[in-house]
């Protein structure tokens, strides 16, 4: 099973959202904390994706 750019950059995004909002947490900034929030959930979003496109992928591979 590869690795796809979907899945890398997925997980970039979701661990800088992660850390975003764990500085808004420590500086008080409700903002930053959301902004975290929403960057993790769309860098999990792009991740599962890109697992998914992964499987279908090798499927389609081992199948020919």
């Amino acid at each position: 099973m590869g690795v796809n750019k979907h899945q890398v950059k997925g997980r970039i995004k979701k661990l800088q959202g992660k850390g975003k909002e764990i500085a808004g947490r420590i500086v008080g900034n409700r903002k930053l904390r959301v902004k975290g929030k929403v960057q993790g959930i769309v860098g999990a979003a792009q991740a599962k994706f890109g697992d998914v496109k992964q499987v279908v992928k090798d499927s389609l591979k081992n199948s020919i």
